[in-house]
């Protein structure tokens, strides 16, 4: 099929940007790299009457540090991710789980800010975000303001984005030099959504877990903060006991669907090899 008939717009500025949200309100929708908007649209499942393309808009696009934490505009692409020599440096786990997004052709246009705002639950750096404390910027009529990324997600493709509202940065705290980063996937195929997935970030100090967090891709309408798998970490020495409670605090938070990735039951089986693979791999580069 092909799309339903629409009035293109390509403002040159945020506020341009944000007026034709506010005058078209349900009517328009915002496209960044088009990769989940575009396909809804061709089945017919999204049929806005306006399309807003944000890519003239320059002040979207930039990786930066601002004090201790970096800050990514929601235009700048998953190449532009995965070839930033501060993420790459500071927040390896960004350019990890960058590169387990679909393809190169899709990464080259595909951008952070439309990853993790259209509330897609099978997208990757939702988790990713939660397990780094990271702080989306949005700015709307009513000015801007800040969300945390673990507040962020209300459902399947339903955000705490207020109308005419614009995800326009994400704030990341940089982790600590030396901390341990994981971001497992198991999928069916290259380029696939995945069966699950977990993110973790943790620190190490003289052997002895001291912050954890765990994050879940696709086991839920939303990506999922596992806040009680991270606080069953700390303290410990990671040892079989502590992954172990930490898998079991996770799984009893995922509800996955039944499709064509698997049952219930395996889904979320997979989650939990995915936590355990995720710390261990934390814990080996922490240490």
């Amino acid at each position: 099929m092909i799309p339903a008939g629409f009035a293109y717009h390509r403002p040159r500025s945020l506020d341009e940007a944000i007026a034709l949200l506010a005058t078209h309100d349900d009517a328009a929708r915002l496209l960044a790299g088009g990769h989940s908007l575009i396909p809804m649209m061709k089945l017919r499942l999204a049929a806005p009457d306006h399309l807003v393309d944000l890519q003239d808009i320059a002040e979207l696009r930039a990786i930066r540090t601002e004090g201790e934490s970096a800050i990514i505009g929601a235009m700048t692409t998953q190449a532009e991710v995965i070839g930033s020599e501060l993420l790459s440096a500071r927040c390896p786990i960004l350019r990890e789980a960058a590169l387990q997004i679909a393809d190169p052709q899709v990464r080259s246009l595909g951008t952070i800010g439309g990853n993790v705002a259209n509330g897609d639950p099978g997208n990757d750096l939702p988790a990713v975000m939660m397990a780094l404390g990271a702080v989306y910027r949005a700015r709307g009529p009513k000015g801007e303001r800040e969300i945390a990324a673990r507040d962020f997600y209300r459902g399947p493709f339903t955000t705490a984005l207020a109308s005419a509202e614009i995800l326009t940065a994400i704030r990341i705290p940089l982790p600590l030099a030396g901390h341990g980063h994981a971001y497992e996937k198991q999928k069916r195929k290259v380029g696939d959504y995945a069966t699950a997935a977990a993110a973790v970030v943790l620190t190490l100090a003289q052997g002895n877990c001291t912050a954890a967090a765990v994050a879940l891709t696709n086991v839920a309408g939303t990506a999922l903060f596992a806040a009680a798998a991270g606080q069953a970490l700390v303290g410990t020495r990671l040892d079989r006991a502590a992954l172990d409670a930490a898998v079991k605090q996770a799984t009893a938070i995922a509800e996955p669907a039944a499709d064509q990735r698997g049952p219930v039951d395996f889904r979320t089986h997979v989650a939990g090899v995915m936590v355990r693979r995720a710390i261990q791999r934390a814990k080996e580069r922490a240490a």
